[in-house]
């Protein structure tokens, strides 16, 4: 890893100031300002694509976030250069908050179907998502949990630069494919060929059955993931220079 580049120190300065900034100024709002929210909530703005990257839910989740950012993307700043390494950063996280919000609108909108199948209005469907109750004979049609999820879609934004950093992960992978890794709770090291591809299935399995521990955006690690494969084997197959 070496000293930490440039690009990688202003990321993570800007991370932390947008962590503190919140929690100084409470008033103002700065999480529902910048934090992802589904399309359908009234705080949603289409900078937040952006934003989200720099807010985080909580100390553990900034560092560990912040780890990753350095420890991974650090060699890959070295070799491609800084220009290079932002484009590639925010390319990442941007098609992470995206490939996210489609496949919670895709979800959000079977459930919203379902709902107007039988027989609900614009108008009683609007009340579910604003006040979480509803009547309970709806329960023949949409299970309890399809209707939790609809609700908390609607109401919790996505936060953090888990998906930029999964692209980064993803890319350090395909570099430097036989570098050791490993977790804290399993602290085996593993060949980074074989270890990240583990950490994205099981994102991907996480997020396809809905079983997961805390509130884990996994749609936006996969999707973070695959741009940052897309992207990493196209310039590894065209050995593109340095962007300086």
């Amino acid at each position: 890893m070496g000293r930490m580049t440039e690009a990688v120190k202003h990321l993570i300065i800007i991370n932390v100031i947008f962590f503190i900034a919140p929690q100084l100024m409470p008033n103002l709002g700065l999480q529902e300002l910048f934090a992802l929210y589904f399309p359908e909530n009234p705080n949603f703005g289409f900078w937040q694509f952006l934003t989200h990257m720099f807010m985080h839910g909580g100390f553990m989740h900034i560092l560990f976030n912040m780890y990753g950012l350095w420890a991974f993307g650090t060699p890959l700043e070295q070799m491609w250069g800084r220009n290079k390494f932002l484009f590639f950063y925010f390319s990442a996280g941007l098609g992470a908050g995206l490939i996210y919000t489609l496949v919670n609108y895709y979800q959000f909108n079977s459930v919203y179907d379902q709902l107007v199948n039988i027989g609900l209005s614009a108008t009683d469907i609007q009340h579910i998502l604003e006040t979480g109750s509803y009547n309970s004979e709806i329960l023949g049609a949409v299970s309890e949990s399809d209707l939790s999820d609809f609700f908390a879609t609607y109401h919790t934004p996505a936060v953090g630069a888990s998906g930029a950093i999964y692209g980064v992960l993803v890319a350090f992978g395909m570099m430097f494919p036989d570098a050791k890794l490993a977790l804290i709770f399993f602290p085996v090291p593993i060949a980074a060929k074989y270890f990240i591809p583990l950490i994205i299935l099981g994102d991907l399995f996480f997020g396809l059955t809905g079983y997961s521990v805390g509130n884990v955006a996994h749609f936006a690690h996969v999707g973070g993931a695959i741009i940052g494969f897309i992207i990493a084997w196209y310039w590894k197959q065209n050995q593109f220079k340095r962007w300086n």
